[in-house]
């Protein structure tokens, strides 16, 4: 089963999305956008950027737990993972996102 992105409403009349792998679970979140169309672009955004692992940049919570975040070529963040158990856990988050994104259907729940 192939990964989806799918478009929420976000609390405020702002829209969010998640990349969904084709099991369901969610392996990244965008931050939340003014408009939909904005939020579409994003989508784009991470469908190219996910191809290159210079744009992964993994990182570490306060609590000590891996996470990462998507870069776009701008430097700017358009998505971030959970936060996993161990690094090898959030590598195969990353490899789920560059595996899923550039395929992935988009669901429009907004």
């Amino acid at each position: 089963m192939a990964g989806k992105f799918v478009i929420d409403p976000a609390k405020n009349g702002e829209f969010i999305f998640n990349l969904k792998a084709g099991n369901g679970q969610v392996i990244l979140t965008s931050e939340t956008y003014t408009t939909k169309s904005a939020c579409k672009n994003g989508i784009e955004s991470v469908k190219k950027n996910s191809q290159e692992d210079s744009q992964f940049e993994r990182k570490e919570a306060k609590n000590g737990k891996p996470y990462f975040v998507l870069k776009a070529k701008n430097h700017e963040i358009i998505g971030m993972s959970e936060m996993y158990e161990s690094k090898a856990a959030m590598e195969n988050g990353i490899k789920s996102v560059m595996t899923n994104a550039p395929d992935a259907e988009t669901v429009d729940n907004a």
